[in-house]
């Protein structure tokens, strides 16, 4: 019989890009109880909404991936309701699991929550060293302080549970809006079309020289779910693939794979965020057995072969 078959789980954020993934990654492993959460039916921000939830479902386990996130420029123009939403959503889901008594809970934060000044690879016993990248510090420090609450709680109450950082997932389902969109996405999005316009150049954000740490959505899905079944302890782990890609390279990739034959031009004015980012996977492979199994390459391909192919649908659910 597998861990999740007698298990009821509640995904907040369910229906969200990294929430598709984990909810298929449980449907893989035969749960049987699953509820995916989602914010037309359940407003977590509202304290009385999560009561109803917790009292409607009586989980025994809670992944929480909702939470408003976004790219650079619509983090930077919505601070307030970033910082809001997203601690208020993590403090009442995650009190309300202790409330309940719930088995495990796991959360995401993310990558951007490490300081400007944490040495490279990010390791987890650097979270606290300093003050998180300025222009998103109010995503960040929201989502950083889920990390102090499940502390407390372990160490009041010894409720089990594991704050994951990912590195910047990528895959199917994600947001290709461009004001949303994380780097990724964008790009994904500007080089196709550049294709299809036969366009002489893409235009893409900042200096080229920033890195990031990318980890397909599979991937890091499956990181959630090995949390679940070996983590505890109010522990915190980075599920990552532990390599440092700059933009420049990664829009390399993006223009060979699509067929792009123009020229990509940087626009220096605009943010680029964090100037480096690598996280050391190390613990989450030697505490839980995880392991990045899918190529940056591979992700891309099989991330621009969606779009392509779910690019009408897309456009025709937003309005375009």
């Amino acid at each position: 019989m597998s861990f999740w078959t007698d298990k009821r789980v509640v995904v907040t954020g369910g229906a969200g890009f990294t929430g598709v993934h984990v909810v298929e990654a449980l449907q893989r492993r035969h749960c049987q109880e699953m509820i995916v959460v989602r914010s037309k039916e359940h407003d977590l921000t509202q304290e009385a909404h999560v009561r109803r939830l917790f009292e409607d479902t009586r989980p025994d386990i809670v992944i929480h991936l909702a939470g408003l996130v976004g790219s650079i420029a619509s983090t930077n123009e919505r601070p307030a309701d970033s910082f809001y939403r997203n601690l208020i959503m993590g403090t009442y889901v995650l009190h309300y699991s202790w409330l309940y008594g719930v088995r495990k809970f796991v959360a995401t934060i993310a990558g951007c929550d490490y300081p400007d000044t944490a040495r490279l690879p990010f390791k987890e016993s650097s979270l606290w060293d300093g003050y998180p990248q300025r222009e998103t510090a109010a995503y960040s420090l929201a989502k950083r302080i889920l990390h102090v609450q499940a502390q407390a709680y372990y160490k009041q109450h010894n409720f089990s549970s594991v704050i994951l950082i990912p590195g910047n997932i990528y895959g199917p389902h994600d947001n290709f809006d461009l004001y949303q969109a994380r780097v990724v996405a964008a790009l994904v999005r500007k080089y196709v079309e550049a294709v299809e316009n036969e366009d002489t150049e893409v235009i893409v954000w900042g200096t080229g020289l920033a890195t990031r740490d990318f980890i397909y959505a599979t991937d890091a899905a499956h990181g959630v779910l090995l949390a679940v079944e070996r983590g505890g302890e109010a522990e915190v782990f980075n599920i990552s693939s532990g390599t440092e890609t700059s933009i420049a390279e990664l829009a390399d990739i993006l223009a060979e794979l699509t067929g792009f034959q123009g020229c990509t031009v940087w626009d220096a004015s605009r943010p680029e965020g964090q100037a480096r980012r690598c996280m050391d996977p190390t613990k989450a492979r030697d505490s839980l057995g995880f392991e990045a199994a899918v190529s940056l390459r591979d992700g891309l391909r099989q991330t621009i072969q969606w779009y392509r192919a779910h690019r009408c649908a897309l456009a025709t659910a937003s309005g375009a």
